[in-house]
């Protein structure tokens, strides 16, 4: 499908899940490179940047992580910027797209200033939504691990190592790919000031500078997530511990009580208080009165 919007001058081309057909015709009209417009058919495995003599191509990857679904997928945006066009290619629903859509359907871009418009405009108002986006989605990370943090600290330690891992998941493939946009938006800065003047530099780099704000949240969440991690590993061997501990008593005091029911269950001809009027209830006073005094003992050491 092809939605097309023209203002001041300047045309944003999008294409969501293009036929050949489509890409032929968009080819034709730009006079796009055959090795281009065959790109713009699929999603592109790696992000990269090639220029052309009178365009450039981007190829952006990102991710759409919704927290309450434990559900993350990694999506695809190509962009062709001409000196007064931009072309960008969906494989997938996007909804920084439909932003941008409606804000041309609205106008409001054109309230934003006036003269001509170029491609460094409309780039810089699709990445702006593009990190935008992402940030609504740093934003439900960071009320996830504000919930992780509460239940950590309400004794579910255990469950919580499963939470934290994929919260962290999502964190690394985030970081990993944000890290990689810096590249591309580097090329795309020494590309577009090839093609079309240093009057477009200072677009390119207010879009670098919003993936430095992007990159740097992600890299303080991501540290607090891993504060988070230590802490929980530990108060799960703290009480992984503490149970040892206690099954180590009961093992201690229980095995000087079973000793002493099995010597006074061996069948000698002599044996101390058998026999005697209440023996029974000597030997099983003595019991008790021993497992008191190893209580008392282990309480004045504070091992429990």
């Amino acid at each position: 499908m092809i939605t097309r919007f023209e203002l001041q001058g300047a045309t944003w081309i999008n294409l969501e899940n293009p036929t050949s057909e489509e890409v032929q015709k968009i080819s034709t009209e730009f006079s796009l490179s055959p090795v281009l417009a065959n790109d713009l058919l699929s999603p592109t495995p790696k992000t990269r940047v090639d220029m052309y003599p009178d365009c450039a191509y981007a190829v952006l990857h990102f991710l759409s992580i919704r927290p309450t679904k434990d559900h993350q997928s990694r999506l695809e945006m190509d962009v062709v910027l001409g000196k007064n066009y931009m072309i960008t290619v969906q494989y997938e629903p996007m909804g920084f797209i439909d932003e941008l859509t409606r804000s041309f359907e609205a106008a409001t871009i054109l309230k934003k200033g006036t003269g001509k418009m170029h491609s460094g405009h409309l780039f810089f108002e699709l990445s702006e939504l593009l990190y935008r986006d992402l940030e609504s989605q740093f934003d439900s990370l960071e009320d996830r691990i504000e919930e992780i943090e509460s239940e950590i600290f309400a004794g579910k330690e255990k469950e919580m190592v499963t939470v934290i891992s994929k919260a962290r998941r999502g964190l690394l493939s985030h970081k990993r790919i944000l890290a990689s946009h810096k590249n591309t938006l580097d090329s795309m800065e020494h590309a577009g000031t090839s093609l079309f003047g240093e009057g477009v530099r200072n677009y390119f780099r207010s879009v670098a500078a919003i993936q430095d704000r992007a990159y740097a949240r992600v890299l303080a969440l991501a540290d607090v997530l891993n504060e988070l991690q230590d802490t929980n590993t530990s108060l799960l061997y703290t009480r992984q511990n503490e149970i040892m501990k206690n099954l180590t008593i009961m093992a201690f005091v229980t095995f000087p009580l079973s000793l002493i029911a099995g010597i006074f269950g061996m069948n000698t001809e002599f044996t101390p208080f058998v026999g005697y009027e209440f023996d029974f209830w000597i030997i099983v006073g003595g019991m008790i009165v021993l497992t008191l005094v190893f209580f008392a003992y282990f309480k004045v050491k504070k091992w429990f």
